[in-house]
C-alpha cells in the first residue's frame, strides 16, 4: 500500500509546542523534572544512534528482484556503503540473510544532566545570519540547538538547512536562500532537494510513519517544486541523509501471518516493497526488533519458584490470574483493556514484591503514575521518563541496566519507536517486560505504532483483560471501541448532550458548562473539568477557547508571556510529552509551574515554544490522563479530524462526567462506525519475523 506523508492536524498540532528545537534544558533546580528527565531520554537515545552508526556495516540487507529506477537507488547505496560512487547497475537478488541471533543489549549508565543550551556566542553568529536573510531572529537559539556550534557556518552554505528548525517549511527556507544567495538559490539546487527530502521523512515521522513508501516520497517531492524527485532521492542517498530499504510483502490474495512466511519456489520473485526513511528511526526500530527478540527467545529469570508463582495466579482473579502465569514463563507479555484492567496489571506488581521480585511500572505521565500508584501496595510506579532517566525508579546496575526483574509499561500505545527501544536496551538479561494498554485510544505522537504491530505480530502471550469500564461511561466507551455509538441510561446525569449550532455558541455553551453548570449540577470544581478539542486553530480550537475560558476562571494581564499565577497550562518539554499543570508564579528565572506535583522553571526564552493554557488541549494531549469531568467540544469543523480512536479517546478521558458540546450531528456516529485509525508505515513486523517464531496464541 502506498503512503504519503498525510496532513495530520492532530499529529502535527500535537507536535507543539514541545518541538525537535525546544529541547534545550537549562538547570531547573536541584530536584530533577519531567522536562529534564525527557532531555536526558533523548540524550541517552542520541548516544545510542552515534554509536550504532560507529558499529554499523555491509549494505542494507534485500530480499526481492526490483527494476528500474529503485534498483538504481538500491544500488548507489550499496555503491556509497562499499566506498564507490553511486551506481546504475541492474540490482542483482541478494541471498537470504541468515537468521540472526538477538545481540546483547547496549549498556551503559545514564546521562546525569539535560542538554547543554547553546553558548551566547553560537546564538549570536545564528541570529546575524537569520537577520541577513531576513528570517526571524527568535529562532536563533532553536536553530543554534538543531545545527550546533558550527550553525552559522552551516546556514552559509546551506540555508535550506534551516529546514531542521521546527515549525520551517520550504516556502520560508526558499527565501532564507535567496536572501543569502541571490539568483543562485533555484529549485533545481542539490542542496534544497536534499533538504525537502528529510524534511518531508520528518513530517511523515510527525504523522506516526517510520518510512514512506518510495513512490509516495518521489511524488512528495514533485508537490514541493523539485524538478527530479527521483534523482534527488538518489542524490539524498548517496550523501547519507536518508536511507532505502526493501521489505518483503505476501503475495495479493494470499497473506501470510506475521512471523510465518508462507513458502515459495526457490526462484519465484518475491514481492517487495521500496522504503525510504531517516537513519534515526531505522536504527530504533531495528535496535527495538533486537531488544524484543532477546526478551522473547530467552528464559526469563528463576526469580519465584514455580510454586511461588501459581500460588500468586491462585490468588489472584480472572484474567489476572492469566496475566501472572503468563508472565511467569515468559519475558515478554501484552496486556489489554480499559480503565478498569489497571487493576490487573497492579495485582502483578503486588504479587512480584510479595516474591522478592524487583518490580516497577512506568506510566506514560505524573497523572498516570498516581493513578497506578492508588491501586498498588506498596512503592514501585515511576513514569518512563522518568525510569530511563535515572530520575525516578530502581537505578541501574554496573553493566548500565534497569535493576529490575519485572517491568510493566502502562499506557504502551503512546510509546514510538525510539522510546520503546530505549526502554528494551536498558532491561537486563532475564529481566520480564509486560506491556500494557488500551488499544482502541490514538497512537503515539512519535513515530511508530509498537503496540499495535506487536499485538498484530503474535510473538509473544497476549491477555485481554475481562473488567469492564463500569458505569454509563464504561458501557458508552466500550459501545465505542467496537464501533457503535450507543445511548446510555445516565441517571445521574454522568452523560450529557448539548446541541450547538455554531461556533460562537459552541464557545459560549463550553464555558458555560465548565464555570457553572458542571460543578453545580455534578459538584465537580472548575479547575478538575478538562476540556478537549480536536486541534489548536480555529474559531473553536484550543486558542480560542483557552481565551474564553482564561477570561471567565481566571482574568489577567497575561504579563509573563500571555500567563498569570493561577493560569491553568500545558507544558510540553518534548515532542509527544505534555504535562498539565498550573502557573505559580514568573520571575527573571522564568515561569514557575507545577505538573504532576512537581516544580519546573521555563525559562523565558523557551515559554512560547514549551508551554499553552490548558483549560482546553487536544486528545492527544489528554491521553494517558483522566479527570473528574471532560467537556468535549465537536464544532462543526471538527468532522475531517474525528475518528473512532480520537471519539474514543476523548469520551474515554472522563471519570465521573463527560459533556458532549455536539455541532456535528451525524458526522459523530459516521466516524465511530466507519472511520478508523490513520495507517501508518512501519519496519517492525518485518524486522521480528525472521528472528521470532509466531506464538500459538
Amino acid at each position: 500500500m502506498s503512503t504519503e506523508p498525510p496532513e495530520n492536524p492532530e499529529a502535527t498540532e500535537d507536535a507543539e509546542p514541545g518541538t525537535p528545537g525546544a529541547d534545550k534544558a537549562s538547570d531547573e533546580g536541584a530536584q530533577v523534572s519531567e522536562a529534564e528527565a525527557e532531555l536526558r531520554a533523548q540524550q541517552i537515545e542520541r548516544e545510542r544512534i552515534e554509536r550504532r552508526k560507529a558499529e554499523k556495516q555491509g549494505p542494507i540487507e534485500a530480499g526481492g528482484k526490483l527494476s528500474g529506477r529503485a534498483a538504481d537507488l538500491l544500488a548507489a547505496v550499496r555503491a556509497v556503503e562499499s566506498g564507490g560512487k553511486p551506481a546504475a547497475a541492474v540490482f542483482e537478488e541478494a541471498p537470504a540473510a541468515p537468521r540472526r541471533p538477538a545481540p546483547e543489549p547496549v549498556r551503559r549508565a545514564p546521562a546525569v544532566s539535560g542538554e547543554a543550551v547553546p553558548a551566547p556566542g553560537v546564538v549570536a553568529g545564528v541570529r546575524e545570519v537569520l537577520a541577513q536573510g531576513g528570517a526571524p531572529e527568535g529562532l536563533a537559539v532553536q536553530a543554534a540547538g538543531v545545527l550546533g556550534e558550527e550553525g552559522a557556518a552551516v546556514l552559509r552554505a546551506d540555508p535550506w538547512q534551516l529546514l531542521r528548525v521546527a515549525g520551517v517549511r520550504p516556502g520560508q527556507a526558499d527565501g532564507f536562500a535567496r536572501a543569502l544567495l541571490g539568483a543562485g538559490a533555484g529549485p533545481d539546487d542539490e542542496r534544497r532537494g536534499r533538504a525537502v527530502t528529510v524534511w518531508l521523512l520528518e513530517q511523515a515521522a510527525l504523522a506516526g510513519h517510520t518510512a514512506l513508501e518510495m513512490s509516495a516520497l518521489v511524488e512528495a517531492l514533485g508537490r514541493q517544486g523539485v524538478p527530479d524527485p527521483e534523482g534527488t532521492v538518489q542524490n539524498a542517498l548517496s550523501e547519507g541523509d536518508v536511507l532505502v530499504f526493501q521489505d518483503a510483502v505476501a503475495e495479493a490474495g494470499a497473506p501470510a501471518p506475521q512471523g510465518h512466511p508462507a513458502p515459495q519456489e526457490e526462484d519465484a520473485e518475491r514481492p517487495v516493497r521500496v522504503l525510504v526513511g531517516l537513519e534515526r528511526y531505522a536504527l530504533a526500530e531495528e535496535s527495538l526488533a533486537d531488544g524484543l527478540a532477546r526478551l522473547i527467545v530467552s528464559a526469563p529469570g528463576r526469580d519465584g519458584s514455580d510454586e511461588d508463582w501459581e500460588r500468586a495466579a491462585a490468588a489472584a482473579e480472572g484474567s489476572a490470574a492469566e496475566l501472572v502465569r503468563a508472565v511467569a514463563g515468559h519475558g515478554l507479555v501484552l496486556h489489554t483493556g480499559g480503565e478498569a484492567s489497571l487493576a490487573e496489571p497492579a495485582a502483578l506488581l503486588d504479587a512480584a514484591h510479595g516474591m522478592g521480585l524487583r518490580a516497577w511500572a512506568a506510566a506514560h505521565g505524573p497523572i498516570g503514575r498516581a493513578r497506578f500508584a492508588a491501586l498498588v501496595e506498596g512503592p514501585g510506579v515511576a513514569t518512563v521518563a522518568g525510569l530511563l532517566s535515572g530520575a525516578e525508579g530502581p537505578g541501574r546496575d554496573a553493566d548500565g541496566a534497569l535493576d529490575v526483574d519485572l517491568l510493566v509499561v502502562l499506557d504502551a500505545p503512546q510509546l514510538d519507536v525510539e522510546t520503546a527501544a530505549l526502554v528494551t536496551e536498558s532491561l537486563p538479561d532475564g529481566a520480564r517486560l509486560v506491556l500494557a494498554g488500551d488499544p482502541g485510544v490514538l497512537w503515539s505522537v512519535g513515530a511508530g505504532r509498537v503496540f499495535a504491530d506487536l499485538l498484530a505480530a503474535r510473538l509473544c502471550p497476549q491477555v485481554a483483560s475481562r473488567r469492564p469500564d463500569p458505569g454509563p461511561l464504561g458501557e458508552l466507551v466500550s459501545g465505542i471501541g467496537v464501533g457503535e455509538l450507543n445511548q446510555v441510561e445516565a441517571p445521574g446525569k454522568e452523560v450529557v448532550i448539548v446541541p450547538v449550532r455554531d461556533a460562537g455558541e459552541a464557545v459560549h455553551r463550553t464555558v458555560q458548562l465548565v464555570a457553572d453548570s458542571v460543578p453545580r449540577a455534578i459538584g465537580v470544581p472548575a479547575e478538575e473539568t478538562q476540556v478537549i478539542t480536536p486541534g489548536h486553530g480555529g474559531a473553536v480550537g484550543t486558542r480560542a477557547l483557552n481565551a474564553a475560558l482564561k477570561e471567565r476562571l481566571n482574568p489577567g494581564p497575561g504579563r509573563f508571556g500571555g500567563f498569570d499565577p493561577g493560569d491553568r497550562v500545558a507544558h510540553s518539554p518534548a515532542p509527544g510529552r505534555t504535562l498539565p499543570g498550573r502557573v505559580v508564579k514568573a520571575d527573571d528565572e522564568g515561569l514557575h509551574l507545577v505538573c504532576g506535583g512537581e516544580r519546573i522553571v521555563v525559562p523565558r526564552e523557551r515559554v512560547e515554544q514549551t508551554v499553552r493554557h490548558g483549560w482546553a488541549l487536544t486528545a492527544h494531549q489528554a491521553v494517558g490522563c483522566r479527570w473528574p469531568a471532560v467537556v468535549v467540544v465537536l464544532p462543526g469543523d471538527a468532522v475531517p479530524a474525528l475518528s473512532r480512536p480520537w471519539v474514543y479517546t476523548a469520551f474515554g478521558r472522563a471519570d465521573r462526567h463527560l459533556s458532549v458540546v455536539h455541532g456535528v450531528e451525524q458526522a459523530l456516529p459516521r466516524a465511530v462506525a466507519e472511520v478508523a485509525a490513520k495507517p501508518r508505515t512501519t519496519r517492525l513486523p518485518v524486522l521480528l519475523a525472521p528472528q521470532v517464531p509466531a506464538a500459538d496464541g
